[in-house]
């Protein structure tokens, strides 16, 4: 792995700032742009297997990754898209009949714990958590948490996102909605 220096941590930090700003500011659009056009975004589900007890004293009998049903496991992710599905998200935004978000939620994202895992290259394997604040006029205010496991590609000037995948720290559903960009 590279050297990480506090000029790469920085960068990184500034990046996913800016991301959550254009997101809180329903900048969708310019969202986008900061997406390779070969991005993999994912959601797995959690299950909530039991311990796995002839791993004792192993940090697999009780690791999180068991808990994950994505596309690799037997089980479905609640989001699978790619960049298509992206676009057709952040357009329909901005339809007049887009009645599930009139009007428009207010949110407010927290990034933190930035962790560089690996450099390949100009691939960036970035771990990063959040926490969203969701609220809409007339209903509950609702709060999500959870960790983005991310591929970044360095670009001349910044970063895009190559891949996402969104683990969600909740037992149960029980928000409005998932079709959050996160």
């Amino acid at each position: 792995m590279d050297k990480l220096t506090p000029e790469l941590q920085l960068s990184l930090e500034q990046f996913y700032y800016r991301e959550a700003r254009l997101l809180d500011e329903r900048r969708y659009q310019d969202w986008l742009a900061l997406c390779t056009e070969d991005i993999s975004y994912s959601m797995p589900a959690r299950s909530n297997p039991l311990v796995d007890n002839k791993a004792q004293g192993q940090q697999d009998m009780i690791s999180v990754q068991r808990e994950l049903e994505d596309l690799d496991s037997e089980g479905c992710p609640l989001r699978d898209e790619n960049y298509i599905h992206l676009m057709l998200r952040v357009e329909r935004a901005f339809k007049r009949n887009s009645w599930a978000e009139n009007p428009p939620a207010r949110t407010r994202r927290i990034i933190g714990n930035v962790e560089l895992q690996s450099v390949n290259g100009d691939r960036y394997s970035v771990l990063s958590n959040f926490h969203l604040f969701y609220s809409r006029p007339g209903s509950q205010d609702f709060f999500y948490a959870g960790q983005r496991r991310d591929e970044l590609l360095r670009s001349e000037a910044s970063y895009k996102i190559a891949r996402r995948e969104v683990v969600m720290d909740m037992a149960d559903i029980n928000v409005p909605t998932l079709g959050l960009l996160l």
